[in-house]
């Protein structure tokens, strides 16, 4: 399993997100996918930031319906934007896409995302924080991400991987693969830990 030799846990991605599993196997890890269902749309209104995406990552491990056994570690994760005081999570259609990607033209904004590891007998959660500044997008720009891209499963209405990271981000502070949904490095040291 990668550089972590004789890893005693069976890993475990409660996640659905073809991001999240490309990138835990780009780390040389073995795992099986076993998403969870949880209502990713509802927290306590007092949480901000990334109070969110740690209730939420929590919410998801708490909702595993299999029971883990001592050598089943699971991890789930969620990841939020954060823009001047408000959250953007997944945009539910064309209009409210455009209205978030409008929202975050020209600006500075910080994309959470919270890891939760899990096994029978423990948990540990954890986060990272990385500073995304967009250009000023044209709205011929964000028409045609949106039609080409449907980024509707992705926190904030685009994925930095994607065409609208290529030509609309100016620069990151903090790590790119956290903005994709997974901080792949501290995931790594805290696997390592656990």
């Amino acid at each position: 399993m990668g550089v972590i030799k004789d890893y005693p846990y069976r890993l475990i991605l409660g996640s659905a997100s073809p991001r999240r599993q490309d990138l835990l196997k780009s780390l040389g890890l073995e795992f099986r996918i076993k998403p969870v269902k949880a209502d990713e749309t509802v927290w306590p209104k007092d949480l901000q930031a990334e109070e969110i995406p740690i209730y939420l990552a929590e919410l998801k491990a708490n909702a595993y319906e299999e029971e883990l056994q001592d050598d089943e570690l699971l991890i789930t994760a969620d990841t939020v934007v954060w823009c001047e005081g408000k959250v953007f999570n997944k945009p539910l259609n064309f209009a409210e896409g455009k209205k978030m990607l409008e929202s975050l033209s020209g600006k500075m904004h910080e994309v959470f995302t919270a890891v939760c590891l899990k096994s029978a007998h423990k948990h540990v959660t954890f986060f990272d924080e990385s500073k995304v500044y967009f250009k000023k997008l044209s709205n011929e720009e964000i028409e045609y991400y949106l039609t080409n891209f449907s980024p509707y499963d992705k926190a904030g209405g685009y994925g930095v991987q994607d065409w609208i990271g290529y030509i609309g981000i100016d620069r990151i502070d903090g790590s790119f693969y956290n903005v994709m949904g997974l901080p792949v490095k501290i995931l790594y040291e805290e696997l390592q830990k656990f």
